[in-house]
This record gives C-alpha cells, structure tokens and sequence, in this order.
C-alpha cells in the first residue's frame, strides 16, 4: 500500500472515531489527513506531506475554535423569551406587599411577582415581564 493509502486509512479512521464519539475536532484533523493523501497522491515527498496534514488540520480545528469562541452567550434560560413564552407580557399590579412582592393574576392563576430592581419604590400599574425564577414572575416597570 502507498503512503496515499495509508493516508485515506488514517482520515477514514478518524472520520469513524469521530462518527461514535460525536467530538467535531475529530473531523477537522481528518481534513487534515485528507490534504496529506492528496499530496501523496501529487508526489510531495513525505515531510511536505506531514506539514500540510498538519498545517490544513491544525489551522481547520484553529479556525473552528476562533469561530465558537466569537460567539454571544447564551440567553439564560430563566430570561429567554425562547423558552419561556410570557416573558414580555404585560401583568397587573394592584398593590406591592411590604416585603417586596405583589400577588398578580396572570393565564388565569395567581403569581406571586417580585421587582427586577427591588431598589426602586413602585406604585400600582401595569408592569412587563423581564424573567420568570421558578415560580415567580420578575417584572419591571412597562
């Protein structure tokens, strides 16, 4: 067999190992191994070979990691309208208990509804849903 072949073996053996263990890097380094059958199959001696594998697979799995690493945050998932369908919908405030907390009727239950500042005094009024914590609505002023 030809240093081509032994090429294809070892990028079809990662391309399995990655298919059963799930881990995408895996996939990268096996572009790499491709890029090294391919210059076997041109003719490139074998160092030139093994520092294409390399530069093809470790700039691939680079590129991906730079890629994921750009990416915002993920939205918790107490303040994602995503998850959590209410968020943004308007409730009724019609007096605060002196500990900090409001009883609303919302979908029609009762909620138990504390203040996203508790810092801030606030009146009576109509008030937005900005997070729910468990079962409590976190609400702000509209």
């Amino acid at each position: 067999m030809g240093e081509a072949g032994m090429w294809w073996l070892l990028a079809g053996a990662a391309i399995a190992v990655e298919l059963v263990t799930g881990t995408f890097y895996l996939l990268m380094l096996a572009t790499g191994l491709v890029a090294g059958a391919l210059a076997a199959t041109l003719g490139m001696a074998l160092p030139g070979q093994m520092l294409l594998a390399a530069a093809v697979g470790g700039g691939a799995v680079a590129a991906w990691r730079l890629g994921r690493n750009q990416r915002p945050a993920p939205m918790p998932a107490h303040s994602n309208p995503d998850v959590h369908l209410d968020i943004g919908d308007i409730v009724h405030v019609a007096r605060w208990n002196a500990d900090g907390t409001a009883s609303v009727h919302f979908r029609g239950a009762h909620w138990t509804a504390i203040a996203a500042n508790p810092a801030e005094p606030f009146s009576p009024g109509n008030f937005r849903i900005k997070e729910m914590r468990g079962n409590r609505l976190v609400i702000e002023p509209q």
